[in-house]
């Protein structure tokens, strides 16, 4: 009896090891932050109102695309990245493309209760390897303070 047990036992351990299988045809990739080239954000913020804050970058290569942004938040500072996934195709080189094309991509914010936001755009980092923002503090301000037609102000890296 304990035999047939033992044998019952290898038979299915042998079929669910035969099902893991690795899968040589998946395709590699990995993810990159994408340097922001300009930001398009309101000069002023309500309590409660949403807005939608525009970034733009450029593609760097053939294999580089959209993927998601990046969003944290600690109290009244804001950081934000564009993340790309990088396919990383060795049948199909990447190709550099030329800076002339600009990707735009926007997120939602809902102002609180802070007197300001400071909001961080990453745009690369320097020579000692540290990352480098494009930082712009926009206050918050009662509606009845609000200046009649809010605008937008575009504040790019250069």
């Amino acid at each position: 009896m304990k035999q047939a047990q033992f044998f019952i036992v290898f038979c299915i351990a042998l079929l669910c090891t035969a099902c893991l299988q690795e899968d040589d045809t998946a395709t590699p990739f990995f993810y990159n932050a994408v340097a922001i080239e300009e930001v398009i954000i309101p000069d002023q913020f309500n309590p409660g109102k949403t807005y939608d804050i525009e970034v733009t970058y450029f593609r760097p290569t053939t294999c580089h695309s959209f993927s998601g942004i990046e969003y944290n938040g600690f109290r009244n500072e804001r950081t934000i990245v564009i993340i790309n996934v990088v396919i990383d195709n060795q049948n199909e080189p990447c190709e550099e493309l030329e800076r002339t094309d600009l990707r735009k991509e926007s997120l939602s914010f809902t102002a609180g209760n802070e007197d300001s936001y400071i909001f961080k755009f990453w745009q690369n980092r320097n020579e000692q390897g540290e990352d480098q923002y494009l930082t712009i503090e926009v206050p918050v301000i009662e509606e009845e303070q609000t200046t009649s037609g809010l605008t937008n102000e575009a504040f790019n890296r250069n």
